[in-house]
């Protein structure tokens, strides 16, 4: 793949120019969902039809609506590449929020009838995939692929509208198993917005500024480091010390936020993976442990796979340099 910084009539600073592939010269990958824990499956004609929206109690003021926030990722991926094969967004939800109309105020909850009940959901991920957009890393097949986060539980509803919270990335999903690869490169914690117009804006300028050749050639570095299976011991029993160390030890150490489940997801994987487990030798490659990381963390939450899927990236950049000599990260294989 070939990537180019091009200009056009300022709209863009910077664009990808890739190799185009027919639908038919587009990879197959497997269908597992990108993020997993508590949530389900649902489409943008769901969420416009059925779902209510939640408003600003002080004012009445009605919140970006979840499919506001997803068409605006739309348009604006829609512009940016304009040649390329752009799909569907693939839309996760959780903690369902229900209610009824006013009219079905004495009724049970067995009682009522569709019409009579309403629906939204309190957090939601989408993910659209730009599969024309493809590179390979270490065999492992990555495209292009643009998302956001929207957890209403990190506003405050009972108050009057100001700028809403939303989390963006753009980054490269692995194929083989559908995991993110978000970079703090391409990722927005907290893109603030109070219109779709404003929104739009900003969605546009995190675009224009992605770099993926950097992207991607941090990604390929970490093919080029490996973990012996002492080290990755080492590692698992350091991470699982981390959460406990004193507070004042704990701040001279690189954070990692995976949580103990996670870790014995990671430990159980590095046997039994299919794609990512240690070779012959118990030596496993830092892509292929970042892999572990990205896909232990589809168990997180909706409101906190994100962060956790940028740290994995810097954790795993971050024992590059502890392979180097960092004092900071090599706490972690001492």
């Amino acid at each position: 793949m070939e990537l180019q910084q091009v200009t056009d009539n300022n709209a863009f600073t910077r664009m990808i120019n890739s190799t185009h592939h027919s639908d038919r010269d587009i990879p197959e990958f497997r269908r597992s969902p990108f993020v997993e824990a508590n949530t389900i499956k649902t489409n943008i004609n769901h969420l416009r039809n059925d779902c209510i929206i939640p408003v600003f109690s002080k004012d009445n003021e009605k919140t970006i609506a979840h499919q506001e926030f997803i068409e605006a990722v739309q348009e604006s991926v829609a512009k940016a590449f304009q040649r390329e094969t752009i799909q569907k967004p693939e839309i996760r939800v959780s903690h369902q929020i229900k209610g009824r109309v006013p009219s079905a105020i004495h009724k049970s909850a067995k009682e009522l009838l569709e019409n009579e009940r309403t629906v939204y959901y309190e957090r939601m991920a989408f993910i659209i995939r730009i599969p024309s957009i493809l590179s390979t890393i270490d065999g492992n097949k990555v495209s292009l692929t643009v998302g956001g986060v929207r957890a209403y539980n990190q506003e405050n509803l009972y108050s009057r509208k100001t700028y809403e919270k939303f989390k963006f990335f753009i980054g490269y999903p692995n194929l083989v198993c559908c995991n993110l690869c978000v970079s703090s490169d391409g990722y927005v914690e907290e893109l603030k917005a109070d219109s779709y117009t404003n929104m739009l804006a900003k969605i546009d300028e995190v675009i224009q500024n992605y770099n993926a050749h950097q992207d991607l050639a941090k990604l390929e570095d970490l093919t080029n480091y490996d973990l012996t299976e002492h080290q990755f011991a080492q590692l698992i029993g350091r991470a699982r010390l981390y959460n406990y160390l004193p507070k004042k030890k704990r701040k001279l150490v690189p954070n990692l936020l995976l949580n103990d489940g996670q870790l014995s997801t990671v430990a159980k994987d590095y046997y039994n993976d299919d794609s990512f487990c240690k070779n012959e030798r118990g030596d496993i490659s830092l892509w292929k442990l970042y892999n572990l990381f990205t896909q232990a963390n589809k168990s997180s939450y909706i409101d906190t796979f994100l962060n956790r899927n940028v740290n994995a990236f810097d954790f795993s950049r971050g024992l590059t340099k502890a392979l180097n000599g960092s004092e900071n990260y090599h706490w972690f294989l001492s």
